[in-house]
Formats: C-alpha cells, sequence, structure tokens
C-alpha cells in the first residue's frame, strides 16, 4: 500500500506564497490547503495550486484532517497565537521569522511544543546558505583561532509604500519594530549562531527616512561572553539597498561575506593562503545561484527550510531551527530596542 503523502498547509499568503511553492513542488508533501482573509489573494493562489482547498476561516483549516503540517506566514506579533492554536489542535508548525516579537510571547511557542509533542520549526533560512558551511567549519574546528571582532551590517532600502502596504509594517503592535525586527533579525540569528551567547548591548535607534513608528536604523556594540564584540546596523534607508555584510576576525584568520556571497578568505596557518582563498571564493565566490548550476537539486531559502520541516515531521526528529533557538534573536532584538530607548547598556 502506497504511504500517504504528509499534508502541508499554508496560513497567510503574503511570504507564505515562497512556503506553499515549496509544499508544492515537494516529493514528499502535498499543498492541500491555503487560509487568509483576503479574497484576492486566495483566488490568485486557487490559480496557481490546483485542487487546494482555500479558507478563510482557521479553525475550519484546524479541523481538516487531510492538514498535518501548517505554515504560519501572519504579521509577527500573531505567531505565538496562531502557533499555539495549530499545536493543541494536533498540528505540526512551521512559524515565519521572527519568532514572535517579545520574549515572552516567543516562549509560549516553546512551552505549546513541549507541551503537546507536536514538531514545531522556524524560518532562519540564511542559516542554511552554502557559505554558511564552510564558516561555520573554520569556527568550530578552531581554524579561524579566538573569534576577536565581528562586524555585521544589514544596509537595505525600502519605499515607503513598503510600510504602507498592509498596515502593520513599521508598528511595535503588530510589527514588534522595524530595520532590525524585520529585515535584520535573520542576521542577527547568524551573529548570535557564529559568535556565541551575548553578554551585553549598547545601542541607538531613529528615524530617517519613513513615516513609521518604529525605527529604520539602528547600530548596537555587542559583547559575547566569549570576551569578543563585534558592531551591528541596521537600516532600510541604504538607497537602492547595498549589503548584508557578515565580516569575522580571529587571531587565525579573517572572514568577510555579502549574504550567501563569500567575499574574503584569509587563514594564516594555510598551507598556501592565496591558493586556499582562491578555492574558496571559487566555490562559494559565487553565491547559491554558483553553487546550484553544480548541484541543481540542492534547496536554499524557503524551499530548504520547508522541506526539512516536512522531512523532520516524516522521520520523526527535530528540524533544524527549533524554537528556543530562534527565541534567542528575539532577546537580542528586544534588547536593542530597550538600549535605545533608555540610553543604557543591556546585559543579558
Amino acid at each position: 500500500m502506497k504511504e500517504r503523502k504528509l499534508g502541508y498547509a499554508v496560513l497567510g499568503l503574503g511570504i507564505g506564497m515562497a512556503h506553499a511553492d515549496a509544499a508544492y513542488t515537494s516529493a514528499n508533501a502535498d499543498l492541500v490547503a491555503v487560509c487568509d482573509l483576503d479574497q484576492a489573494r486566495l483566488q490568485k493562489a486557487g490559480k496557481k495550486y490546483k485542487d487546494v482547498t482555500l479558507y478563510t476561516d482557521f479553525e475550519a483549516l484546524l479541523k481538516d484532517p487531510r492538514v498535518d503540517i501548517i505554515s504560519i506566514c501572519l504579521p509577527s506579533a500573531m505567531h505565538a497565537d496562531f502557533a499555539v492554536r495549530a499545536m493543541e489542535a494536533g498540528k505540526h508548525v512551521l512559524v515565519e521569522k521572527p519568532l514572535d516579537i517579545t520574549p515572552e510571547r516567543a516562549a509560549l511557542i516553546e512551552e505549546a511544543r513541549a507541551r503537546t509533542g507536536m514538531t514545531c520549526g522556524v524560518v532562519h533560512q540564511n542559516r542554511f546558505n552554502a557559505n554558511m558551511y564552510p564558516i561555520r567549519e573554520a569556527i568550530d574546528s578552531g581554524k579561524l583561532g579566538k573569534l576577536i571582532l565581528g562586524t555585521f551590517g544589514v544596509k537595505w532600502y525600502r519605499e515607503q509604500s513598503y510600510y504602507d502596504n498592509g498596515g502593520w509594517r513599521g508598528t511595535w503592535e503588530m510589527d514588534g519594530g522595524g530595520s532590525l525586527m524585520n529585515q535584520a533579525v535573520h542576521t542577527v540569528d547568524l551573529m548570535q549562531w557564529l559568535m556565541g551567547d551575548v553578554e551585553s548591548v549598547t545601542s541607538t535607534m531613529g528615524i530617517y527616512d519613513h513615516d513609521i513608528k518604529t525605527e529604520d536604523m539602528t547600530a548596537s556594540l555587542v559583547k559575547f561572553k566569549s570576551g569578543a564584540a563585534a558592531t551591528f546596523v541596521s537600516t532600510t534607508c541604504a538607497y537602492p539597498g547595498i549589503s548584508t555584510e557578515i565580516m569575522l576576525y580571529g587571531t587565525g584568520g579573517s572572514i568577510e561575506a555579502d549574504a550567501d556571497t563569500l567575499k574574503v578568505w584569509k587563514m594564516k596557518n594555510a598551507p598556501d593562503e592565496e591558493a586556499e582563498e582562491a578555492e574558496m571564493l571559487s566555490l562559494y565566490g559565487g553565491g547559491n545561484l554558483e553553487v546550484l548550476s553544480h548541484e541543481p537539486r540542492r534547496l536554499f531559502g524557503h524551499a530548504h527550510v520547508v522541506e526539512d520541516m516536512i522531512l523532520a515531521v516524516r522521520d520523526g526528529r527535530d528540524p533544524e531551527v527549533m524554537p528556543a533557538e530562534a527565541l534567542k534573536a528575539v532577546k537580542i532584538v528586544c534588547a536593542v530596542y530597550e538600549s535605545a530607548r533608555t540610553g543604557k547598556t543591556v546585559h543579558f
């Protein structure tokens, strides 16, 4: 007898369309339902994905016995409420970033996961960019030596129309912040994943080029329990959108990247420093697209995270990023905001 594929559903059809695309093309699941209050979005999804049930009522979605996994792709402040309800209804969940907008609300998701026994993953897909694997290995193996300094910068650009569309972006109540919580939380996650537990943050923020309630620029000094330090800046004012800097400097060498593209690989103890850098840049200097040209079956972005979630449920294992791990980035972001508001260093 042929084993039934897992049934996948998506709640919220903004970024949720990327989740739906991934589930629809997966060999290990069927996209069976989507849910949104916006009829235009629903109808668009209905035309794109054949034989998919369209819901406007979340409770009706929860009662659909075909649904095993639900991607929660709503405004950030709604993540905990809907993820908890889904797990309590016996559904596995994949939650978009950030986990929620406060550590207290984000912790409710981990509590529900532990209480219900359901599988819960979180979307921090940048950990799985091709260049992150050798960067993390250089740290773990000691090749980079003792980490001294990191510089991280999310220098993006958003038109005012981006914030006006939907009415929730750039608000403390629903977005939980601006350039840092929405755009840069992925890089905050990478920073703590690569450099370790944070000891303190000292920050400033402001609104410079948008009519919003939150911020469109933050700048922080981050100190780590290891003794290392980092600078972290985020903005949606850097026209036309410049870079996502991930730079690490240790006693054994230096690594610089722009998002998924490796830029610098200097290792002090390499037998042939120039040859090693040339090889690394040939492998990872073209980003994920270059890797895909050699490995066409490899998955990146939301496709990777959704497929990992499907296989985690199928195989009875944990997904690659769990709520307790994703909670760390939320705590750091909220500490930055607290420091900027009070003018004081926030200690963890």
